[in-house]
């Protein structure tokens, strides 16, 4: 089997509230694609976007615990102190550059690319994509792998169960166009 080159990633909580796209982004770490990080920080905001859809504090303490559990290496520890000396537009976003340069990431994958300058984070050696992006970049690297993540996901969703068609149309309508066009091509 030919692996990617594994990237090490910062999920911004933009890509991992939505269920669909959190769901993908985590099967395909599962499978060596990329290395997942994430931050108390992120998953501070994670449970604010929970609480005001709705879901009660012990639900969103529930799915935190399954994501950790599940990636015990992703959460990124002492990055803090940088915080207050990054220069960003919107000061809520510093936390997660600031956890992208702690654990040495190859990219932040957020859907807010306004507030990630490329200029700058280009002097941390940081990139930041949408997810669609990233998405169809990792494919490019792996079509087999990437299929294979993606048939995963869909084996597990059984509740109620989806086909693959079924899956791609829901990944269309979460922003992830290009993504499932390719996933398409490649069934």
């Amino acid at each position: 089997m030919i692996h990617s080159v594994r990237f090490t990633c910062i999920l911004d909580t933009n890509v991992i509230y939505p269920l669909w796209i959190r769901d993908l982004l985590l099967w395909f770490a599962h499978h060596d694609l990329f290395t997942p990080k994430w931050s108390k920080h992120i998953f501070d905001e994670w449970i604010e976007v929970m609480n005001r859809k709705g879901i009660s504090n012990p639900e969103a303490n529930k799915r935190i615990e399954v994501i950790n559990s599940a990636f015990p290496d992703a959460m990124v520890e002492n990055y803090e102190p940088l915080i207050e000396v990054l220069k960003l537009s919107d000061t809520k976003d510093r936390h997660v550059l600031a956890a992208a340069i702690k654990t040495n990431a190859s990219l932040i994958v957020t859907n807010n690319l306004k507030d990630f300058p490329s200029d700058y984070l280009a002097s941390f050696g940081l990139k930041a994509k949408k997810a669609d992006d990233f998405f169809t970049d990792i494919i490019d690297l792996n079509h087999q792998t990437s299929l294979k993540a993606f048939r995963d996901l869909v084996l597990n969703k059984k509740n109620p169960p989806y086909d693959d068609y079924q899956v791609l149309d829901i990944l269309r309508k979460n922003g992830l166009k290009d993504t499932a066009d390719y996933i398409h091509a490649l069934i």
